[in-house]
């Protein structure tokens, strides 16, 4: 992989990365770094099922919000570089854990790659594109033949809050114009057994104290993408890296999520909520340990 100029994501930051070093935004070169891969049981129903979903955690992340509870990988790059024929074989091995379907977590940055290895052999199971929504509307297009589920965040409504939070002002706007087309990619969602073969299903992360800001994300979905594209509303926010924003050093009250929750179900939107427990720090995934680094292929194949 020779030495290029970055524009991927939205920021289009133009940095250089070359296969294992990158300047930009997102801190990572052009060879996908990934920090765990391993079958996953807390995903939305659809998504885990019974036996899991196969996620693979990239490294790096091109919006870097303030209170991620990933920031091992996402804003210090912990984790592991693999060539492309790694990746596609990891791919492989995740498959024949018996899960659901391949679900690539945070993989925007790695767009080049990850088409390749997909390219080399396509799964048997649904490829899930798990992201932060903060996405650029080419490059959802062309991940097209790849991707049957689409799984982004819609984080924020106002730049104000972005670019606090992410440093992403322009945030609301570019992601809902990615969903947007996301949702004309996948179409309908479609499921068996209870299971998304394919579709987009959108996550919204509910914050204290901006409660209204997830109102207004509802009220945009409703008016802007399908009737049928289902949302997961999420209340598992956990305090992590130490916040200094207002709000941001205590869990969601029942009551701020209650409002939240209330409104989408006056919307009618089709999905799902989070029960109470999930906003616990035993749910963040380890990274880098024997569990999640099984399945690596020790040396190029």
């Amino acid at each position: 992989m020779p030495m290029t100029r970055c524009v991927l994501c939205p920021r289009r930051c133009d940095a250089l990365r070359d296969e294992k070093i990158g300047k930009g935004v997102c801190g990572m070169g052009l060879l996908p770094v990934v920090a765990r891969a391993a079958a996953h049981m807390w995903e939305e129903p659809c998504i885990s099922g019974s036996k899991g979903s196969g996620t693979i955690f990239f490294s790096g992340c091109p919006l870097g919000c303030v209170f991620c509870q990933n920031a091992l990988i996402a804003h210090q790059g912990l984790g592991r570089a693999l060539s492309i024929r790694q990746l596609s074989e990891l791919f492989a091995r995740v498959e024949d854990l018996g899960v659901h379907n391949l679900n690539l977590v945070n993989p925007t940055h790695f767009v080049p790659a990850i088409a390749e290895a997909l390219a080399r052999r396509k799964p048997g199971i649904p490829v899930v594109w798990n992201s932060s929504g903060y996405e650029d509307v080419v490059m959802v297009r062309s991940v097209a033949s790849y991707v049957d589920v689409f799984l982004p965040d819609l984080k924020y409504a106002t730049a104000e809050t972005a670019g606090l939070l992410a440093g992403a002002p322009d945030y609301f706007e570019t992601a809902l114009a990615a969903i947007s087309a996301m949702c004309k990619q996948t179409g309908p969602p479609v499921y068996e057994k209870s299971l998304l073969q394919t579709g987009t299903l959108i996550r919204h992360l509910v914050l204290p104290l901006r409660v209204s800001e997830s109102i207004s994300i509802l009220d945009a979905i409703a008016r802007h993408l399908p009737a049928w594209t289902p949302v997961s509303l999420m209340r598992q926010y956990t305090p992590m890296n130490n916040p200094t924003f207002p709000g941001l050093n205590r869990r969601l009250t029942a009551r701020e999520y209650a409002r939240a929750r209330n409104h989408m179900q006056f919307l009618g939107l089709p999905g799902y909520f989070q029960q109470k427990d999930a906003a616990d720090s035993a749910f963040t995934p380890a990274f880098l340990d024997e569990e999640s680094t099984r399945l690596f292929p020790d040396t190029e194949s």
